[in-house]
């Protein structure tokens, strides 16, 4: 219950920390163990090529570009705007 209660306590970008440090050490069955669970899970979400919901958006998004109805800006501009605001 003590885990518990702690893990409720912490954000969760401290949760992915602390999974990070851990599978970076954890021993390989562990490793496995673990990608075990969430298999399906990863691969479902890195699939974007069969998401047609994600493909529309990218047809949208392309067609909009290719059509001048959103503003966009080079990559030097890009580059110019991020110095003035690094100083």
């Amino acid at each position: 219950m003590v885990y518990l209660d702690k893990a409720l306590s912490m954000t969760t970008n401290q949760i992915r920390e602390r999974l990070q440090e851990y599978i970076r050490f954890a021993d390989d069955k562990k490793v496995e163990a673990i990608y075990t669970i969430v298999e399906n899970e990863i691969n479902e979400e890195l699939d974007l090529w069969n998401d047609q919901a994600f493909l529309a958006e990218l047809d949208k998004r392309l067609s909009d570009f290719e059509n001048n109805r959103v503003e966009s800006s080079s990559w030097d501009d890009v580059k110019a705007k991020s110095a003035q605001y690094k100083r």
